[in-house]
């Protein structure tokens, strides 16, 4: 009896022994499993003096440079705690332009950092009648729409500079802004131009947001939700169309642009082809009405006959909700030879022709309808999906400067003036970060306001063909 008694507590003992384990990594790592006080942390961490600020909790380091800073190639001032040290040589120069990330071990444990580096704007704010511009220091453009009717020829901007810098025009000068106006921004002896857009929205726009449900207040789906609030608040002239309505022949004689904006199936819904709806859309269209079609959406171009039968998009996939991951890198695209497209207006970009639209470490559902150039299809590359598509492809993914790998952003027709659709069929297009498997609510997308300046660039554009 003794014997089974010894065995049943050895048991016992290992179970406490684990749960023990278990419950002191539990208490010692914060999120992501980065243990705040780890012997392989770096205590401090410099560039040109200027020192960054280290979450132990996730290992980012974020460090603000002052305006004018070159961070192409700087050696940074790294200290460690006792004993830890990093095989990544921090030693001598690194270009900060993009996000450096190094490991820091102290006998068998580790920790890994990523470094950010962000030099400040010459201008930190320029606002007119209270609206806020989206000022773009890569393409060196300042953007922004002013409410209907808003009369551009005298205009007075309020404009904060970062400290050194000085602008002219200056800030509180009446200007007229009917077309581009150049302002001169100089620090340390050094001028450079930006380029200043004020537009307004195209006056009398009638836009209808379409949706599977009888009416805008039944969608269920928390993209299409997100990204009809937006919408509504964005155009005085919005209304929901359901297809319902338009299978039951309702007039669309008034609208000029209808964006159907699909997120809830990869698959689209039976009454989208339904004959008396496609025939009412191909009317519309032919009638001088416009469309743009997003997510899931993009597939909808074969239907309606945009494309010659068969050409719809070939890459067609996507999570659905609790599935869904956290990305480590920020997803973007590239229109490199578009830069100057009506639609990529006022986007902020990384790089000149480059722009994200979704940050890293934001939960989305990647639904994505586009297409796939190399190895589907017979396109071959840009050239041969033009060719037969009867598009033009206007981005494709980050990496891709010459728009030969994806289409993500497409405009039809390519052999007439009245473009009158696009598509915007990329994962990286999402307007609501959802909770993820255990419903931890997601970071807000920094990006947001690219995918915005995106969809209403693209209606305005459509409008005025």
């Amino acid at each position: 009896m003794k014997k089974h008694i010894n065995k049943y507590w050895g048991k016992v003992s290992l179970l406490l022994a684990i749960l023990f384990i278990i419950t002191a990594c539990e208490n010692g790592f914060e999120s992501g499993g980065f243990d705040v006080d780890s012997p392989s942390n770096v205590t401090s961490f410099k560039i040109n003096g200027v020192a960054g600020e280290i979450d132990q909790k996730t290992g980012n380091i974020k460090v603000t440079m002052p305006y004018g800073s070159d961070i192409t190639a700087v050696k940074p001032e790294v200290v460690f705690e006792e004993g830890a040290s990093s095989k990544a040589d921090l030693t001598t120069a690194i270009n900060f332009t993009n996000p450096v990330k190094f490991r820091v071990t102290n006998g068998n444990l580790y920790k890994d950092y990523t470094v950010t580096t962000v030099v400040l704007s010459p201008v930190k704010s320029f606002k007119i009648n209270g609206v806020a511009a989206t000022i773009n220091d890569v393409s060196k453009t300042i953007t922004m729409t002013l409410p209907e009717n808003t009369d551009l020829t005298a205009l007075k901007p309020v404009i904060e500079l970062t400290e050194g810098v000085s602008i002219s025009p200056t800030s509180g000068a009446t200007i007229d802004f009917t077309n581009a106006v150049t302002f001169t921004i100089t620090s340390n002896g050094k001028s450079v131009n930006y380029t200043a857009n004020v537009g307004v929205p195209v006056t009398g726009l009638v836009v209808a947001f379409l949706g599977t449900a009888a009416t805008r207040g039944e969608l269920t789906n928390m993209d299409e939700i997100t990204a009809a609030n937006w919408f509504f608040s964005t155009f005085n002239g919005a209304k929901y169309i359901s297809f319902g309505s338009i299978e039951n022949g309702a007039d669309l004689s008034d609208v000029d642009v209808i964006w159907w904006h699909f997120d809830s199936a990869a698959n689209l819904p039976a009454i989208a082809y339904k004959p008396a709806v496609t025939t009412a859309l191909k009317n519309f269209r032919s009638n001088g009405g416009n469309l743009l079609l997003t997510s899931f959406a993009s597939q909808y171009v074969d239907a309606l006959g945009i494309v010659p039968s068969g050409k719809g998009p070939n890459n067609v996939f996507g999570d659905f909700a609790p599935n869904g991951f956290v990305d480590n890198n920020s997803w973007g695209m590239s229109f490199v030879g578009h830069e100057n497209h009506p639609v990529f207006e006022g986007l902020v970009t990384f790089e000149a022709g480059k722009a994200n639209l979704l940050q890293s470490g934001t939960f989305r559902q990647n639904h994505t309808a586009w297409w796939f150039l190399p190895e589907w299809g017979g396109y071959g590359n840009g050239e041969g999906w033009r060719n037969q598509s009867g598009g033009t492809n206007l981005a494709s993914e980050a990496w891709d400067n010459n728009l030969d790998g994806r289409v993500t952003i497409a405009e039809f027709p390519n052999s007439s003036a009245n473009k009158n659709v696009i598509v915007i069929s990329m994962g990286a297009y999402d307007w609501y970060n959802e909770t993820n498997s255990s419903g931890v609510p997601s970071q807000a997308n920094e990006f947001i306001n690219n995918i915005k300046f995106l969809t209403q660039n693209s209606i305005n554009y459509l409008a005025k063909k």
